[in-house]
């Protein structure tokens, strides 16, 4: 199986989530940043950036509602990343595939559109420090071996929670994270070009035989 996160891999949503940021942080009572303190955040790993946004962590449900609402009514204005259908196209006919992201299930099948039939499964609704939660579900759902699952993802987050499973990983750097965060958290690959990443699977040796050990790390 091959666990897809959502924003920031397949949806190209960074700029809108840039441009409501400080509306929602005079919202929750939170830190306003400008595009340097943006640039910063690219940089780090989530606890981090609510360290300097200076976010209680009992203000995130709160937060993460919000925010899902916000996408609800903003949908159409969050496009899809260049290439994302044909992505999903190639990556369905190596395994089944399933999503697993913060967002809800409903925006996710509408910004996905027609490429919402390649998604067998979704876990949805993930907290920021909940994923490996999402995907230890979808693996038990799918009656799977962690081993043989793969997951796809653009923040640091995305590589922790597939290690916490057992999972082999790739960071993708058209995403919301700076590449060289993602190179220091040691995916077995990271890859810069979505229509690349098919064949860049195959080299890893997906799907295939997972390594004996984790950090079999390809640049």
């Amino acid at each position: 199986m091959i666990i897809l996160d959502f924003d920031g891999t397949l949806a190209d949503s960074a700029p809108w989530f840039a441009g409501e940021l400080n509306a929602v942080a005079r919202r929750f009572g939170f830190r306003e940043v400008d595009s340097v303190g943006m640039g910063r955040m690219r940089r780090m790993d989530t606890a981090a950036i609510l360290r300097f946004l200076r976010v209680p962590a009992w203000k995130l449900p709160f937060i993460a509602r919000h925010m899902r609402q916000r996408v609800a009514e903003d949908a159409a204005a969050i496009p899809l990343f260049p290439g994302t259908l044909a992505l999903l196209e190639r990556l369905a006919e190596q395994a089944p595939l399933a999503v697993a992201s913060s967002n809800s299930e409903a925006n996710i099948r509408r910004i996905l559109g027609p490429g919402a039939a390649r998604i067998g499964r979704y876990a949805c609704g993930a907290s920021l420090f909940g994923k490996a939660r999402k995907f230890r579900r979808l693996i038990h759902a799918a009656g799977v071996e962690p081993g043989s699952v793969l997951c796809i993802g653009d923040e640091l987050r995305d590589i922790e929670a597939a290690r916490a499973v057992g999972a082999r990983c790739v960071a993708v750097a058209w995403g919301y994270a700076d590449r060289a965060v993602l190179v220091g958290g040691r995916p077995d690959l990271v890859a810069d070009e979505m229509e690349a990443l098919p064949a860049a699977l195959h080299r890893m040796g997906w799907p295939g035989t997972p390594p004996a050990s984790p950090g079999g790390y390809l640049p």
